[in-house]
C-alpha cells in the first residue's frame, strides 16, 4: 500500500520564516555593531597617529632651527622658528611657527617665509591643523635647550626636551680695503725707497 509523505503546512512554513527573520536580525544588528566598534576603533588609530606625527613635527622643527626661537602668548605659547630646516613642503629652510586657536583650542603649524603673526590675506603661508582640544601648550628656553609641555582634553600630557638648540652666529668676513695709488704730478721726482741713498755718478 503506498503511503504519501506528509508536507509542512502553512502554519509551520510562517513560522519558520518568522524565526529565520529574527536570527537574520539579530545577525545585522551585531554585524552593524562590530562595524560600528571597528569604525571607532579607526577613528582612535588615526588620531593618535596624527597626535603622534605632530609631537615628531613640532620636535623636528624645534632641532631643525637655527636657535633664532621666539616664545610669546599668555593664556597658551605662541612659538616661532625664524628659520628651521624641517619643512613639510620641500623649502630648503622655512618660518615655522605653532600657536593655539583661542576659537576652537586646535594647535595650528603655519610654513613659510619672512611673514609675521597674525597672519595676512596676501600671505603665502600653508597652515596646517595638528591637534586639536588642547589644554596646555608652553615652551620654555634656555641657551641651549627647548621644554615643550603639551596636553590635550582627558589625555595624559605630553613633555620633551630638544637638547643643542643654540643660535647660531653668523660670522661677517671683512674685506681688506684697498688703497689706491695716486700717481704723483708730472715733474715730481719719485721717492726713494726706505734705507738708501741716492747719489750722483762721479765722471772718471
Amino acid at each position: 500500500m503506498y503511503r504519501g509523505h506528509k508536507g509542512f503546512t502553512l502554519i509551520e512554513i510562517l513560522i519558520s520564516i518568522s524565526l529565520l527573520s529574527l536570527v537574520l536580525l539579530a545577525l545585522y544588528k551585531s554585524l552593524d555593531t562590530l562595524r560600528a566598534s571597528n569604525r571607532q576603533l579607526l577613528d582612535h588609530l588615526q588620531k593618535a597617529q596624527r597626535e603622534k606625527q605632530a609631537t615628531q613635527t613640532l620636535f623636528l622643527d624645534i632641532a631643525g632651527s637655527d636657535g633664532n626661537i621666539s616664545i610669546a602668548g599668555d593664556e597658551f605659547a605662541q612659538l616661532c622658528l625664524e628659520e628651521s630646516v624641517n619643512s613639510l613642503y620641500g623649502l630648503p629652510s622655512a618660518k615655522v611657527c605653532w600657536v593655539v586657536s583661542k576659537e576652537d583650542n586646535r594647535l595650528l603649524r603655519s610654513e613659510g617665509n619672512h611673514y609675521t603673526l597674525p597672519l595676512k590675506s596676501d600671505d603665502r603661508v600653508s597652515v596646517d591643523k595638528t591637534m586639536e582640544h588642547i589644554e596646555l601648550f608652553r615652551v620654555y628656553k634656555n641657551k641651549t635647550e627647548v621644554l615643550v609641555l603639551l596636553q590635550q582634553k582627558n589625555k595624559k600630557p605630553i613633555s620633551f626636551v630638544v637638547y643643542g638648540v643654540a643660535k647660531k652666529v653668523k660670522k661677517k668676513i671683512k674685506k681688506a680695503k684697498n688703497k689706491s695709488h695716486k700717481r704723483p704730478p708730472f715733474g715730481t721726482p719719485p721717492i726713494p725707497p726706505p734705507h738708501t741713498t741716492v747719489g750722483t755718478a762721479k765722471s772718471s
